[in-house]
């Protein structure tokens, strides 16, 4: 029956009034029918009780359309029916606008109805434009979203009720029209995709498209009405289909799923011009979970599979619920079929989402109301919504809420991520974020406003910037400052993709304009600066080392890898009866091997004083890195003759020391305390590069 006629039915049944006492109104009869399909036990008297009151409240209202008011929510009450919503879920859509429009009372609905109906109906009412003006709508679904936090069937029934109210908005005028479908393609529509419910999804999508771009619309119609007027090769594959599949013995259905009008301009415009078989799809039912890839193996055996085209959401499902096999293959005339593979129960799932998941708080749930076997139980904190809930307290105005909002509905794809702090003892953690999140994004799923102090991370355990996108999988490990001495920049913003970093980070910045803690040299936040002192000659009291070969000749200690004691060292005789003695590492020394210069032995002198070294610190850049470094190289007791901070790229920086030490077996607990500076995440001995 179509949604005309069977709003027409409703508002005869309507207008010929209440049933007596008892017995179950007219009016009610088509959502009794479609509740009693999926719940055959349901109680209907809540149902009668709910018609009685919302039409004797309602009674005298009446729609732009002409239609009397009750209409309405019996015509959302049946669409919630159709999809499969339990007996709660649709008296509280009866009565979902008289506590708005009506002199009903919500006490008065908790009273006569339970404390769940209450909340349901608090949920979906309206906030007053006279309380809250041009922010009424934001706040109003500020509301419902927390709302729906506690109890998922507070968002289908606001669905069900953006369904009805879109299907009678040509009585509107233009303006308003456009107006409503843009908040419906923004937010209610991201909000069903999420919610799984794909039967809304699809006709919300539809009737936005023909609002917002009647031509395409009209165009894409047409190019509909023409294939449809053809043979349906389809057909054929179906029956190619059930064939294959009924030699195997695989007990299965096979059914011709045509695309929306939207799906039709979608694959017109990535795929250029549409084929035969692009206007549906195969849509293949079947019992149990193993089935679903007996059909995937006769498929790929007894046609020409498109790998491509290979998705499994049932070993991975979807973050709304989803689950079926996608695959594609080839007939003998080249078309591509699609098909989706899935069970009876997944298909209920893909095409009601939550609504067929019924009531989530209910534990032992009588068998018309339960939810099937292995489905979820509890859909009303997936983490998406988890996460939308945490970042809207924070969010300071109706404005920055609804911008995020939208934003956040925009990300339709979510990544698992593995994080961990880099030196923490706390418990690694699951991150649930939006596909395109980066390292920023999962320091603030995992800290909130502690991430302000997250200075660096890696991901599969490689070092890599702050601004990295992370992908499904990752293995994300933080790399965390004291709390206090490091804080976000404004590059920041240019990586965040969630609202609660973005939200978080705009608060620590308005707080500190001045960028406090003030940013040193390289922090990150500077640009390129340097701290430079000019190499003085070594002292006396420096590690000395003779040349073994070359009796008499002096020992010079080459710059470009600074040896110390006791480092392996070899020499080459330069001018002026010197011998200049490098670490056996070093690059130098095998380009002069190589040249045909000949080595000369040298050993350390057994009482040698202090010794020079130079050492490199690559760090993270954060505020205070280059005064920490410097007082640990202090404490440590050795001399800083010239240090060298290397310009900040993707906000790691380079600091290059060289130091003078009282004894070279100081050196590596010198080095192993600059590596526990917070933000340095490497100290080596510096070499130069050769020329």
């Amino acid at each position: 029956m179509s949604a005309v006629r069977s709003l027409r039915k409703l508002s005869r049944a309507a207008v010929n009034g209440s049933a007596p006492r008892g017995r179950l109104p007219d009016a009610l009869e088509h959502v009794a029918q479609a509740h009693r399909v999926h719940h055959p036990g349901a109680r209907l008297d809540p149902l009668r009780r709910a018609y009685v009151l919302a039409e004797s409240s309602h009674r005298g209202q009446m729609r732009k359309s002409g239609e009397p008011y009750i209409t309405h929510p019996l015509a959302v009450t049946l669409i919630l029916a159709q999809l499969g919503a339990e007996t709660t879920t649709l008296t509280a859509s009866l009565l979902h606008d008289t506590v708005e429009d009506t002199d009903v009372t919500l006490e008065q609905v908790r009273a006569e109805f339970g404390a769940e109906v209450a909340y349901l109906v608090d949920g979906v009412t309206k906030l007053e434009k006279v309380d809250y003006g041009a922010a009424a709508e934001p706040e109003t679904f500020r509301k419902m979203l927390v709302a729906t936090g506690s109890d998922v069937r507070v968002m289908s029934i606001k669905l069900a009720d953006r369904l009805h109210n879109m299907r009678t908005l040509g009585v509107m005028r233009p303006e308003k029209q456009v107006r409503i479908a843009k908040v419906t393609r923004d937010v209610l529509i991201p909000l069903a995709e999420r919610l799984g419910v794909q039967a809304l999804k699809t006709e919300l999508e539809d009737m936005v498209f023909a609002i917002l771009h009647p031509q395409e619309h009209a165009r894409t119609q047409e190019v509909m009405r023409a294939h449809a007027d053809g043979p349906d090769p389809l057909g054929e594959a179906a029956d190619l289909v059930r064939a294959v599949l009924r030699e195997a013995r695989v007990n299965a259905e096979v059914h011709i799923r045509p695309r929306h009008a939207l799906s039709v301009h979608r694959a017109g415009i990535k795929r250029g011009a549409l084929g035969p078989c692009d206007f549906g799809r195969l849509l293949v039912l079947v019992a149990e979970d193993a089935d679903c890839y007996a059909v995937l193996g006769e498929l790929h055996t007894c046609f020409n599979p498109v790998i491509a085209e290979f998705k499994d959401f049932i070993a991975v499902p979807k973050f709304n619920l989803y689950q079926s096999l996608h695959t594609a293959f080839a007939d003998a005339r080249g078309r591509v079929v699609e098909v989706l593979v899935r069970t009876h129960r997944m298909h209920r799932v893909a095409e009601a989402g939550v609504i067929a998941l019924g009531d989530p708080h209910r534990q032992a749930a009588p068998a018309e109301d339960a939810a099937p076997e292995g489905e979820r139980s509890d859909p009303t904190r997936p983490g998406w919504l988890s996460r939308l809930l945490e970042w809207q307290n924070d969010a300071p105005d109706p404005d920055t809420f609804w911008a995020h909002l939208r934003d956040d509905l925009a990300q339709d794809r979510e990544i698992t991520v593995f994080c961990t702090d880099s030196g923490s003892v706390a418990a690694s953690g699951t991150l649930h974020l939006p596909a395109g999140a980066t390292c920023v994004d999962a320091a603030y799923a995992r800290h909130g406003a502690g991430a302000h102090s997250c200075i660096g991370a890696r991901v599969d355990g490689r070092l890599t910037t702050l601004g990295t996108v992370l992908r499904d999988g990752d293995v994300l490990e933080l790399l965390m400052a004291p709390e206090g001495t490091s804080g976000p920049s404004p590059e920041w913003l240019s990586h965040v993709r969630t609202p609660a970093a973005r939200i978080a980070i705009r608060r620590w910045l308005d707080a500190h304009p001045e960028g406090s803690p003030a940013p040193e040299p390289g922090s990150g936040r500077a640009g390129a600066q340097r701290a430079w002192a000019p190499p003085a000659p070594a002292p006396a009291g420096d590690s000395t080392a003779v040349a073994v070969g070359l009796p008499g000749h002096t020992v010079r200690l080459a710059r470009c890898c600074t040896p110390v004691p006791p480092d392996p060292v070899t020499g080459f005789a330069v001018r002026g009866a010197a011998v200049t003695a490098h670490r056996e590492g070093c690059a130098a020394v095998a380009r002069m091997t190589a040249a045909g210069r000949r080595p000369v032995s040298v050993s350390w002198e057994p009482d040698a004083g202090g010794c020079r070294v130079t050492l490199l610190a690559e760090a993270f850049g954060r505020p205070r890195l280059l005064a920490d470094l410097t007082e640990t190289i202090a404490v440590q007791g050795a001399e800083v003759i010239s240090a060298d901070v290397e310009p900040p790229r993707e906000q790691r920086v380079r600091h290059r020391y060289t130091l003078r030490l009282p004894d070279a077996a100081t050196l590596p607990a010198l080095m192993r305390a600059m590596r526990g500076v917070p933000g340095v995440y490497d100290v080596v001995r510096a070499t130069r590069p050769v020329t």
